[in-house]
């Protein structure tokens, strides 16, 4: 008896969110504006986070309600209901939602945006209309990649497809290794120097031509250990990051790695283990761990700078760089404004108590950061 209540207590302290505790308010958030956007996605898993594009912010719910809202004033530009995007349900039926999940993204006059049902959306950034429809096998729950008029797409049944981004038109496909247990999440592609880096679940990330889809080289990121088939879950589900001519990436169980981009040899790797977007600014990366603690790196030799292990359990976004500032998010709805110099909290907003699910969106300076419910704000630091 008294082993089992051990047992127990280390299981609850692994497990117990961190209390927020009182800080020193150096500034006030100011919210410019406010949107609802659709129901949100409520308890789902979703990426879906608001995208700036032509002097505008787009996002989207679940559901399939797709805003553009004019970046300065919030006012709705167009609104379109994708569960219905060619006219064809009639007057007495129900609403099958979309089940948006990666998006939206903007580029060529377009904004396009990925369904749980494999859907690939492409639409007028200017009226809202539909410009095509695609089709990927698999669940797309992460962000297309666009660049030189290709538009890549990663499923959650590891397909990696390229379409025209004007037209639609079927490019290439490229099919990924799955393995029999993995987490819910994949990775965002990324497109650099003329290929398509992106992270698989099986631990690595690998390089593909955005051409003809050839594959270049593949990299080792995460480290399977223990014994059971949950603790030797590697995931790459984290966008890699391009920064001259380095790449970055980390494994939800393993490493930190920085790669030279031209050949895939690894230049460091440090042990760090996350799932989420990070973040790079001058020579630091910011990244937020799977316990929801928050690190700064040093981007060239991959030496730790601080540390902010405050807000564990607390089910921590990635980070944004904002000024000297980062921000990050948390499940009840709070934004966290952390000193990139010190690792300090500096300041708190609550934006909605049903809580934050994706990395905030920073333009000039202005936080867009939207709650589980669909509450979007558009936020002013000094």
């Amino acid at each position: 008896m008294a082993a089992c209540s051990s047992t127990d207590d280390d299981e609850d302290e692994a497990i117990k969110v961190a209390e927020l505790t009182e800080i020193s308010q150096q500034f006030d958030a100011e919210v410019a504006w406010e949107k609802s956007i659709g129901d949100g996605v409520d308890d789902y898993f979703s990426r879906i986070k608001p995208a700036y594009g032509y002097n505008k912010i787009f996002s989207a719910s679940r559901e399939g309600d797709v805003y553009a809202l004019d970046v300065s004033t919030g006012e709705q530009v167009w609104h379109v209901d994708l569960s219905d995007a060619d006219s064809e349900r009639g007057f007495f039926e129900n609403r099958q939602p979309a089940l948006i999940a990666g998006g939206p993204v903007t580029g060529i006059n377009k904004v396009f945006l990925g369904t749980e049902n494999g859907e690939v959306f492409a639409l007028d950034a200017e009226t809202g209309e539909l410009a095509w429809k695609g089709k990927v096998k698999g669940e797309i729950i992460a962000s297309p990649a666009l660049d030189s008029g290709v538009l890549v797409v990663n499923s959650a049944s590891g397909i990696l497809k390229a379409f025209n981004a004007s037209s639609g038109e079927d490019m290439w496909e490229v099919d990924l290794d799955v393995p029999p247990l993995t987490l819910r999440g994949i990775s965002a592609p990324t497109i650099a120097a003329g290929g398509v880096i992106v992270g698989t679940s099986a631990g690595e990330l690998s390089v593909f031509m955005l051409e003809k889809g050839q594959q270049g080289w593949s990299v080792d990121v995460g480290e399977p250990s223990g014994s059971t088939e949950l603790e030797r879950v590697i995931d790459v589900d984290s966008q890699a990051v391009v920064f001259g001519d380095k790449v970055y990436s980390v494994s939800s169980r393993g490493n930190l790695v920085a790669i030279d981009i031209r050949n895939g040899r690894v230049l460091w790797k440090r042990q760090y283990s996350s799932y989420r977007q990070m973040a790079i600014s001058g020579n630091t990366i910011y990244l937020t761990n799977t316990k929801g603690h928050i690190y700064a790196v040093d981007r060239i030799n991959g030496l730790e700078r601080w540390s902010n292990l405050a807000l564990t359990n607390r089910g921590v976004t990635g980070p944004a760089v904002v000024g000297k500032n980062i921000v990050v998010g948390d499940f009840e709805g709070y934004l966290h404004f952390v000193n990139t110099e010190s690792g300090e909290f500096v300041s708190r907003h609550e934006v909605d108590s049903s809580g934050i699910h994706t990395t905030p969106t920073v333009v000039d300076g202005i936080i867009f950061s939207q709650a589980r419910d669909g509450s979007l704000q558009a936020i002013k630091v000094p």
